[in-house]
């Protein structure tokens, strides 16, 4: 029987490649950074929008350790067992928006299955931690599903967020393979719940690129806006390293344009769909 290699894209097309981040806000940032050694998911997961976001003072912030429970083909963050929460974690992270003079502040987590809590109890103490030290900084928390455990969720619903987003990731057909120990419909429910709760703005993302079709972003976008969600990113895809999910196909622009329109005309309020997209780009606009 003959071997069949799968044709895998290895060379980044040019709509994949970013200018150096440069600009007087970005530079200090920079310097803040390293001076003060803050922790920001937009340098350790070098992401490519980060001068951008700087300039405009927005940035994302990494909560309860570095090592994720879970084990999803796509991410990059460390999988294993997680060190001790450390309580000291909300006034730290507090005091590196107030030092970089944040205006609008993404929080997001690794995954903490490990906690019977799931980590929630961390994570409203970090938004009133942020509250207390920056009262003119807005929020957005990128939350994981917390097993659907609604107590849990009922935390991040107390501390009311001007957003919260948690990310599908991915089409129902490819979740078990993206997103392991995660399910398509709880997700929907997690979001669902946030906004039947009264979270004034909900957002998601999905990644493209991973082998799926576009009826199949059709219908993610079409169920996420069932699930009232008000806010969708979509990007695209790009492998962390080689023992990670490989990229199955590069979309081109005028393909996320497309899935933009069509995600205006279903009724999301903002929906950012492009090649460099991340869940925290453009972050700021989608409270408004």
């Amino acid at each position: 029987m003959e071997t069949v290699i799968e044709n895998i894209p290895t060379v980044k097309p040019k709509w994949l490649k970013v200018k150096l981040p440069i600009g007087q806000k970005y530079t200090e940032l920079r310097g803040l950074v390293d001076k003060y050694s803050l922790n920001t998911i937009c340098t350790s997961g070098s992401c490519p929008n980060m001068g951008e976001c700087w300039g405009e003072g927005t940035a994302t912030f990494m909560i309860l350790g570095n090592v994720c429970t879970r084990s999803c083909g796509f991410c990059g963050v460390k999988t294993g067992r997680p060190e001790t929460v450390d309580w000291d974690e909300p006034e730290k992270v507090a005091r590196s928006i107030k030092i970089m003079n944040i205006k609008h502040a993404v929080i997001t987590s690794v995954d903490r299955d490990d906690l019977k809590d799931g980590g929630s109890i961390i994570w409203i103490e970090t938004v009133k931690a942020i509250r207390r030290m920056n009262p003119n900084t807005t929020l957005e928390t990128l939350i994981p599903d917390f097993q659907g455990i609604e107590r849990n969720i009922d935390r991040i619903v107390e501390a009311n967020p001007e957003v919260v987003s948690h990310n599908v990731e991915t089409v129902r057909r490819l979740t078990r393979e993206v997103r392991i120990q995660a399910k398509y419909d709880r997700s929907l429910e997690v979001l669902r719940y946030l906004k039947e709760k009264g979270i004034n703005r909900t957002k998601s993302g999905i990644m493209l690129g991973l082998g799926e079709t576009e009826e199949e972003v059709f219908q993610t976008m079409t169920d996420l806006r069932n699930a009232n969600v008000d806010v969708v990113t979509i990007g695209q895809y790009l492998q962390p390293s080689k023992k990670h999910l490989p990229v199955k196909e590069f979309i081109t622009p005028d393909q996320f344009a497309k899935y933009e329109k069509f995600g205006l005309e279903l009724g999301f309020r903002h929906v950012e769909s492009g090649p460099l997209v991340r869940s925290s780009y453009k972050a700021q606009k989608h409270i408004l």
